[in-house]
C-alpha cells in the first residue's frame, strides 16, 4: 500500500479533507493529514487566501517541507488546490517520490526549477468550467505537464466547482468525488 501525505487548500484541514483521507486509509494506504494553517479553518476561499498571503507562499512551501521531515522519502503527494504548491515542490525536488495527486490545481514545472522527476507518475483532477482551475492557467500547466510526463493523466468533470470533493463544503459534488476516488485508488494500486 502506498504512503501519502495529502495537503489541505485554502479554507483549511476542513472535515472534507479529513474524511477524503479517511477513505484513502480504508482502501489500506496510509495518509498523512498535515495542517498548513495550525488550526484555522476558513468560511470562504478569499479569506483563507488572505491569510495565505499574510503567511506567504514561501512559508506555505516550507511548512510543507517541515510536514514531511520526519517521514520517509518514497511519499504520493497530493493536495487540493493551494495544497498543490507543497504537493508539488516536494514531488518534483524531494528524491524517491512514488507519485503525485494534484486536485483543482497545477503549476507549470519551470515554478521549481527542473523538470518534472523521471518515473514519477502523476495524476490531475478538475472541473472542466472551473473558474480558478481553468480560468487562471492551472489546466494550461496540467496539459502541459501531460504532454510532457511519461505517466501523467489529466481527468475533467463536468462541472464549475472548485472544491467539489470536499464533502463538508457546498459545492460537493458526489458523483464527481466517486469517479476522482476510483481513478484515484487504481493509481495508488498501480503503484504497489
Amino acid at each position: 500500500m502506498a504512503e501519502i501525505v495529502l495537503f489541505h487548500h485554502a479554507r483549511g484541514r476542513t472535515p472534507g479533507v479529513l474524511a477524503f483521507a479517511e477513505t484513502l486509509r480504508q482502501a489500506g494506504h496510509t495518509v498523512h493529514t498535515p495542517d498548513l494553517f495550525d488550526g484555522h479553518l476558513f468560511d470562504t476561499l478569499e479569506k483563507g487566501m488572505e491569510f495565505v498571503e499574510e503567511l506567504g507562499f514561501g512559508e506555505i512551501m516550507e511548512r510543507g517541507e517541515r510536514a514531511v521531515k520526519d517521514l520517509p522519502s518514497e511519499l504520493v503527494y497530493a493536495g487540493f488546490s493551494l495544497g498543490v504548491v507543497p504537493a508539488q515542490k516536494l514531488a518534483q525536488t524531494r528524491p524517491e517520490a512514488r507519485g503525485a495527486l494534484f486536485f483543482y490545481a497545477c503549476i507549470p514545472v519551470s515554478e521549481f526549477g527542473q523538470t518534472w522527476p523521471k518515473g514519477v507518475p502523476i495524476q490531475i483532477h478538475g472541473m472542466d468550467a472551473d473558474p480558478i482551475f481553468v480560468g487562471e492557467g492551472d489546466i494550461d500547466a496540467a496539459r502541459a505537464l501531460v504532454r510532457d510526463v511519461e505517466k501523467a493523466e489529466l481527468f475533467l468533470y463536468p462541472g464549475n466547482q472548485h472544491y467539489f470533493a470536499d464533502s463538508s463544503l457546498p459545492s460537493y459534488d458526489a458523483e464527481a468525488t466517486a469517479l476522482l476516488l476510483e481513478r484515484v485508488l487504481a493509481f495508488l494500486a498501480e503503484l504497489t
